[in-house]
């Protein structure tokens, strides 16, 4: 199993905890489903699961409140259901009648050092192979080249990434340590009626959080 890694970057970011329901607040960092869609955004294929093993905090963790304009509601499904069968119908959301002003607590001036390794998944077929995935990965991942734009939290914190593959000379992570509490970890879509959080107790050591032998819990 090949590690990348990854160097992501950005002026802002928001990782919400999912216990505030008006406000947005951040975690302290970047969680490992985010970390996680930074490798989607460069190479995503539904033979391969992306996890990562490590996460490196390269600055300082700096706040700032902003208020933001946000839609405060989703084309209804019942309306799109309905113009599928007639033809015709209202699928339009109008911003100004549904803007919300918000507030947040989000971070600032980010850079994270992201780890990471696929596995090949059950259902992949005879002709997907660990080495097709590994050089088409590195391959767009020393381009640029990504099938979205990756962020940071949210979609309008765009983050800008690298491929590290020469790790002499690398500035160390940030010289912290702290236990961040239960952090959500990922989201488990085994039942796909009802994908369940799943959460573990994250610690900061000396500017990394390991999560190799993380115990998570749904």
């Amino acid at each position: 199993m090949k590690i990348f890694c990854l160097e992501v970057r950005g002026d802002f970011a928001c990782f919400t905890r999912p216990e505030m329901k008006v406000e947005r607040v951040s975690y302290d960092l970047i969680t490992p489903s985010a970390a996680r869609a930074v490798f989607e955004a460069v190479l995503w294929k539904p033979a391969i699961k992306w996890k990562v093993t490590k996460i490196e905090v390269l600055k300082p963790i700096r706040w700032i409140n902003l208020r933001r304009n946000e839609v405060g509601a989703v084309v209804s499904s019942r309306n799109v259901q309905t113009a599928m069968k007639l033809g015709r119908g209202e699928l339009g959301l109008y911003i100004e009648d549904e803007r919300q002003q918000r507030a947040g607590l989000f971070l600032r001036d980010v850079a994270y050092r992201i780890h990471a390794a696929f596995e090949l998944l059950p259902n992949a077929g005879e002709g997907n192979n660990p080495g097709k995935f590994l050089d088409m990965f590195e391959r767009r991942a020393r381009k640029g080249q990504c099938i979205n734009q990756p962020y940071l939290g949210c979609r309008e914190f765009a983050a800008d990434f690298r491929l590290i593959e020469v790790f002499d000379a690398l500035p160390p992570p940030i010289n912290e340590s702290r236990d961040l509490g239960w952090m959500l970890y990922d989201m488990d879509y085994s039942d796909q009626k009802s994908p369940n959080p799943c959460f573990f107790n994250a610690k900061l050591e000396r500017g990394v959080i390991d999560l190799v032998d993380v115990e998570v819990r749904g």
